[in-house]
């Protein structure tokens, strides 16, 4: 990937330096729209770069910080019974209401989720040692995330400015595609070479085709990582997001529902039709539905969710998000001791695997250390790519006395008017349709058409 290669002849790495020649105008028009969207979202990829190399060590500092409240030190070949420990939390915090459980196993502790009116997205989580039934500690979370890992999902997603912010981030994603494929576009009409395309221009010494060397062949190297990042990105922004949505609207391809809902009515129990108040649940049900839930193959690490009221399923889920991971769903009647519907992740449709497992993969859960390392290193190398591809752009900057200037000077405009008819009318129409679908790809294109055409003729006027 290249921000602003020059047009200068360049080495093979099999042979010497080949003529210049002109570029066509294809090779032109991807030229100026790589430099412009290198130069202008560069800024945006930094920023999601930085942020996404910090979520990446999330579980160690996790472990780190709240290593007190989610590990115990001991372990016992068995642990006490779920109700036992749900109690104990419950005295621990008497306020709110117990949500959902995640019953530990090994060091891990049992979470008991409480939710409250008052922190409307967020929880208060309770750790409770499953063998010795002491609490261990409390924290607020997001959806079973620590408060750091909340902190930096949240920087990571929009900055800490809320919908506002968000905008950064799709701008990022729209674009990190773009300049990915057209750099390799770019990088192939000078190189031509599977063995060019990977490798660095090593016989230049100096100066921008060293620079452009070590740019493009990482960008290559990353490409597919990045598209990946690009795509799974998308996939829950705003925009791009709601109309990958409605997608997967078209193709009935949602993860599955859970058919939950009222439990087998016990015999002589009441069938009338009044309102009466609903009782709450019985907590003490927790044991009868773990061990459904084991006895029905959902054996790695689970979260049961507690109906509202008492006479309502109760549902069992799966929470391994580790290759090959454990989405398995139940929902289990805890007066009957039965499994009254079953959802497995065998069964989803294909785009919603696909896009579960996209997800883990981008926020790094999916294969576990090796997924933060691969992480971390697209990360590290896109920071290279960018701080290269600035550098071409300095490196280029005439440095006569009579022509001196900042940087180097942008690639002609102008290039699209020498396409090819045929060009235009597939083209066209394709980012017309690519710019509906990614709103903050084709609204700041449409922008940079329209100030660059008026640029261009301004000058032109007073040339």
């Amino acid at each position: 990937m290249a921000i602003t290669p020059d047009l200068a002849p360049a080495r093979t790495a099999a042979g010497p330096d080949r003529p210049a020649r002109r570029p066509s105008a294809v090779g032109a028009l991807l030229l100026r729209l790589h430099f412009y969207a290198g130069v202008l979202v560069a800024p945006f990829l930094v920023v999601a770069a930085l942020t996404g190399l910090l979520y990446t060590a999330t579980p160690q500092l996790d472990s780190m910080l709240y290593g007190d409240q989610l590990t115990v030190t001991e372990t016992r070949a068995t642990a006490l019974p779920l109700s036992q420990q749900i109690e104990a939390a419950r005295t621990a915090h008497p306020d709110g209401t117990v949500s959902a459980v995640q019953p530990g196993s090994g060091a891990d502790t049992t979470r008991v989720v409480f939710s409250l009116p008052d922190l409307g997205e967020n929880q208060h989580t309770v750790y409770v040692n499953p063998y010795a039934g002491a609490v261990q500690g409390q924290l607020t979370t997001w959806y079973g995330s620590t408060p750091v890992t909340t902190w930096l999902d949240d920087l990571h997603r929009n900055l800490h400015l809320g919908v506002a912010g968000r905008y950064y981030s799709e701008l990022a994603a729209s674009w990190l595609w773009v300049l990915t494929l057209g750099g390799i576009v770019l990088w192939w009409r000078r190189r031509r070479t599977v063995r060019g395309m990977v490798t660095a221009d090593l016989a230049a010494k100096k100066g921008v085709r060293r620079t452009r060397g070590w740019h493009a062949a990482t960008g290559v190297w990353l490409s597919v990582g990045l598209l990946i990042l690009a795509a799974t990105g998308l996939t829950w922004s705003r925009y791009a997001g709601g109309n990958f949505t409605a997608v997967l609207d078209t193709f009935d391809a949602h993860t599955p529902e859970l058919a939950t809902g009222a439990a087998v009515p016990p015999v002589g129990g009441h069938h009338g039709g009044g309102s009466a108040e609903a009782a709450p649940v019985d907590l003490a049900q927790a044991d009868t539905v773990l061990k459904v839930a084991r006895d029905n193959g959902l054996s790695g690490a689970i979260e049961l969710s507690v109906p509202e009221t008492s006479g309502q399923t109760w549902t069992v889920a799966g929470i391994d998000n580790t290759w090959p991971i454990d989405l398995d769903r139940i929902a289990v009647d805890p007066g009957s001791a039965t499994v009254t519907a079953r959802s497995d992740f065998a069964d989803w449709p294909v785009l919603a695997k696909l896009s579960k497992l996209g997800v883990q993969a981008h926020m790094g859960r999916l294969f576990g250390v090796a997924n933060q390392i691969l992480l971390a290193a697209l990360a590290v190398g896109l920071l290279c790519v960018i701080l290269w591809g600035y550098r071409m752009w300095w490196q280029r900057r005439p440095t006569r006395g009579d022509r001196r200037a900042l940087v180097g000077a942008t690639p002609a405009r102008g290039a699209w008017l020498g396409l090819p008819g045929w060009g235009v009318a597939v083209g066209v129409p394709v980012v017309f349709a690519i710019g509906w679908a990614m709103p903050l790809f084709g609204i700041p294109l449409a922008a940079f058409l329209v100030v660059d055409a008026v640029i261009g003729g301004f000058r032109r006027s007073h040339a």
